[in-house]
Parts: C-alpha cells; sequence; structure tokens
C-alpha cells in the first residue's frame, strides 16, 4: 500500500476502530483517533454514559463494562464491540495529541463536526514539510449496524485511492464516481504537514 490512512470519529470506539480493523485486515497502513475530550460509551441510561480517558485501554473498558451489568453491554453490542478493538490496538487515541505519529496522506472522518475538528487541528499545526493530506468526510451514524456499513464503504473509497497513479489530480473525479456508486455526499479538503 501507497498511503497512510487515519480514521478518524469521536471518542475513536465505533466508527473509527470497525473502518480501522477492516482497512488493518486488508494490509493498510492504517491507525485511527477520537476528536472528544473524553471517550463515551451509552451507559444504563442516556443521561449516565461511561466516561473514560483517551489512553484508557480497551480491556479496562471491557472488563469494568462486564463487571457493572454483563448482559446490558452485551446486547447493546459494547461488549463485543470492545473485544474487537482491544484485537486491533491498546487503547482509544487522541487526533489532537497525534503529533508524534508522523505525518498521514489520506484522513477519513465519519462526522462533519469531526472532519471541521481535524481540518481545523491540522490548519493550525506547523507545516514543516508541505506535504498534501486529503481529509475526507463520509458521515456514518453512530451504531453497530451504520458502522459496519461504513467501514466497507470506506474500506472501498481506499482501494480506489490506492489504485489512483496520484490522488491529487484524480481526486475530483473520485469522489464524484463514488457518491453516484455508492448514493453517499463526501466532504473534502486539502490541508498541509
Amino acid at each position: 500500500m501507497k498511503y497512510r490512512y487515519a480514521m478518524v470519529c469521536s471518542s475513536n470506539q465505533n466508527r473509527s476502530m470497525e473502518a480501522h480493523c477492516l482497512l488493518k485486515r486488508e494490509g493498510f497502513e492504517v491507525s485511527s483517533y477520537g476528536t472528544g475530550t473524553h471517550v463515551k460509551l451509552p451507559g444504563p441510561s442516556l443521561r449516565e454514559p461511561n466516561v473514560y480517558e483517551f489512553g484508557t485501554p480497551y480491556k479496562h473498558m471491557y472488563e469494568d463494562l462486564r463487571r457493572k451489568d454483563p448482559e446490558l453491554y452485551k446486547r447493546n453490542g459494547i461488549l463485543p464491540m470492545l473485544k474487537r478493538n482491544l484485537a486491533v490496538k491498546t487503547a482509544p487515541q487522541r487526533w489532537q495529541e497525534n503529533a508524534t505519529d508522523g505525518y498521514f496522506d489520506v484522513v477519513l472522518t465519519f462526522e462533519e463536526k469531526v472532519f471541521d475538528m481535524v481540518v481545523e487541528d491540522l490548519h493550525n499545526r506547523d507545516h514543516v514539510l508541505l506535504k498534501p493530506v486529503l481529509i475526507i468526510n463520509l458521515e456514518v451514524k453512530d451504531n453497530h449496524e451504520e458502522a459496519a456499513i461504513g467501514g466497507r464503504l470506506t474500506l472501498a473509497l481506499c482501494q480506489e485511492l490506492e489504485a489512483t497513479e496520484n490522488w491529487e489530480d484524480s481526486i475530483d473525479d473520485l469522489i464524484i464516481a463514488f457518491e453516484r456508486q455508492h448514493r453517499r455526499k463526501l466532504l473534502y479538503s486539502i490541508s498541509f504537514y
């Protein structure tokens, strides 16, 4: 694979991790992140989410929720999701704290608010390398079914990018063709490292 990819959602739990898992399995060089201030997972009610710091190991979250209410968190898919996540990497990472991870060629986000945060963050960084980075938003609802669909669409999009000679020369045509084929609207921007 010729490009480095970053998958970014709010908490680095569901949408970004589903895509990270699929791309990693297919041999892509991929990382994943969240842009939120904390990692939030559903709790027993909307007013009682489970909140963790970024960097808290997925294994710790899994064991914590299994202790609290194993039936609830198995039924709502949180325990299986965390089990998948800990097979991919140790802990959720925050996008705004990833400068030491090097640069990415392509960043995919799964929510417009996250896209805006990534674009703003890249804009505010020192542009030492003047290396272009493509940021694409594929809007995906934050539930397990939509994350699975979003992961497959992300894989298809990344395979299309890999097949191009140079994404900078063909991005407009590639985006239009993808939108037509999959009936999904994409936002994209180009920034620099």
